[in-house]
């Protein structure tokens, strides 16, 4: 029997209880591409300053004046970040006993207009850096076998997600956010039975305080960060970490 139909047989009413689990991350994740990649480019969030009054002397002469409107720059921002876990829960992933740590720009652009008072942005993210501080052995679903621990490196990409910024022209600024992307390590984590490639999905919590005309710091203190397989194979141990997001914010066409 192959070794797919072996899992399948051992480990199908405990894949089952998961499924549904599964199932709402990677609707979670189908939702946000939806936001991101299909809400259209509204015209409102290319918003135009007042018209500019320009007056030659022949205008002068005959009391004709020509208005030239001009646009701002689309609003945009670059942050340097850094991510620490400081414990995880297992509500949609079984995986315990792990610490995650990142680091990353993000880039934040004003593409969707206001909602509840927010500016809403596009968001992408690269991370060059993740350091997964996992136990040494794990079980087929997560759980740790050894109290010994090792460090596996990898990369993480989120090309969808959005965010919300409330009073963006003000010294507090309080944001909520939500990134869709992808995980990818060395080997396989949390189980041998799981995946190199591994979903992930972000929200967070926080605010940005303004330093100056072009710099903030970000002080994301309240953060989920979730990754697995969503069962391409058979077993998805998962993680879900709580973890504090602090960044230096710089803005663009101010």
């Amino acid at each position: 029997m192959p070794n797919n139909q072996v899992c399948e047989s051992v480990f199908a009413p405990r894949a089952r209880e998961r499924c549904f689990a599964g199932n709402f991350r990677l609707n979670c994740l189908f939702i946000l591409a939806a936001l991101c990649l299909l809400a259209p480019q509204l015209a409102q969030s290319q918003e135009t300053e007042a018209a500019v009054v320009t007056d030659t002397p022949a205008e002068m002469e005959t009391g004709v004046t020509t208005k030239t409107p001009a646009r701002k720059p689309v609003e945009s921002e670059l942050t340097v970040e850094g991510l620490a876990s400081y414990g995880h829960y297992k509500i949609f992933a079984s995986g315990s006993g792990c610490h995650l740590y990142t680091g990353g720009l993000e880039y934040d652009r004003h593409s969707w207009g206001r909602f509840l008072g927010a500016r809403v942005d596009y968001v992408a993210e690269f991370l060059p850096l993740v350091l997964l501080d996992a136990p040494l052995t794990q079980d087929i679903w997560g759980d740790p076998t050894s109290p010994d621990h090792h460090i596996v490196p990898g990369i993480g990409i989120s090309p969808i997600g959005f965010r919300m910024l409330w009073r963006d022209h003000k010294a507090i600024k309080p944001y909520l956010t939500a990134k869709g992307g992808i995980l990818v390590f060395p080997q396989k984590v949390l189980s041998q039975e799981a995946t190199y490639v591994n979903f992930s999905l972000q929200s967070a919590t926080g605010v940005e305080v303004k330093m100056n005309e072009r710099w903030d710091l970000r002080l994301g203190l309240f953060s989920d960060f979730h990754f697995s397989n969503d069962f391409i194979v058979p077993v998805n141990p998962g993680l879900d970490v709580m973890n504090a997001n602090l960044g230096l914010t710089y803005h663009f066409g101010q």
